[in-house]
């Protein structure tokens, strides 16, 4: 019932989105990126604050995080290589896939998707890569990657760290739920930033299905949308080749939790659309990146829940 309800969410906002743009196309677009300041500066920090502030990690749950860590690390500079070096793309494009290819959805679509597959005791698992994995990720990476190569960072060094520092209030949010005190992030608070994160999903998907038609030609919106190279690479960076990587580092050194194996195949997570939007990268690739292993990844779930 979880993933239905989250498969639902996501068609429902992108439909919602894609017809908003065909009919009133100036004012989808302005509201799109309106929502997803709204997110960056209210929603993500309410969420990261209060669940950094009640987590707790055990020794051996720290290996594996650092290693998710290190294989994030890996496959962004595997994206930056064949985007830039390879495919030749440009700097805001390159910034999308790599945006794209390391900022996973382990919140929005992870959580659901772990207490559907895994059960409600790997759910605490899951938090703990969500919040020290993809947090740091999103925070210091993938804002870092959009101040580097965004076209609406500024020019230079100077300007592009300011943008980066100005820009990413969900890293004072980190900073701030690390140095609380439990006391600070009661259970129900804790259970209603998580209820905001459903909340947010069709939200977000309203501006990935805008930002689609927009890129359409003509009006027309191709469906499904198109799986050029930068967008493959993205995808198959994201879905394939991190979960890949981080069971190869583990596989001589731990165990590795199951919920972790799940966590670093999520897809795309609606936050690569935030740093797309506040930097200035290429918000189509990052939208059809979102969608197509969005699709891939809700599909492999259904499937799985049916056998």
């Amino acid at each position: 019932m979880d993933v239905l309800l989250t498969a639902g969410l996501i068609v429902a906002g992108t439909a919602v989105g894609v017809g908003a743009e065909h009919r009133y196309p100036t004012a989808a677009i302005g509201l799109a990126r309106r929502l997803m300041r709204l997110i960056l500066y209210v929603a993500v920090p309410i969420v990261i604050f209060f669940n950094l502030a009640k987590a707790s990690i055990s020794l051996d749950n720290a290996v594996g995080i650092l290693l998710a860590l290190l294989t994030m690390i890996l496959i962004g500079t595997f994206a930056w290589f064949v985007s830039s070096r390879v495919l030749g793309l440009s700097r805001p494009q390159t910034g999308a896939v790599i945006v794209a290819a390391t900022v996973s959805n382990t919140g929005y679509l992870g959580y659901p998707l772990t207490v559907a597959l895994l059960g409600h005791d790997q759910l605490s698992t899951g938090v703990l890569y969500d919040v020290l994995v993809s947090g740091p990720v999103l925070m210091l990476g993938a804002f870092g990657v959009g101040a580097a190569f965004g076209d609406r960072a500024g020019e230079g060094l100077k300007a592009r760290a300011k943008a980066f520092l100005t820009r990413n209030p969900p890293l004072y949010a980190a900073i701030l739920g690390l140095l609380a005190p439990h006391a600070l992030a009661p259970q129900f608070l804790v259970d209603a930033s998580q209820l905001l994160v459903i909340a947010v999903l069709p939200v977000g998907f309203f501006a990935v299905g805008a930002t689609l038609a927009e890129g359409a030609e003509h009006g027309e919106l191709p469906i499904p949308p198109p799986f050029d190279r930068p967008v493959a690479l993205a995808v198959l960076t994201r879905i394939a080749l991190g979960p890949a990587v981080l069971m190869l580092l583990a596989a001589p050194l731990i165990d590795l939790p199951s919920a972790y194996r799940l966590m670093s195949a999520m897809p795309t997570g609606l936050n690569a659309m935030i740093v797309s939007h506040a930097y200035g990268l290429d918000n189509r690739t990052v939208a059809e990146a979102i969608t197509w292993s969005t699709a891939i990844v809700v599909a492999a779930a259904l499937i799985s829940l049916l056998l």
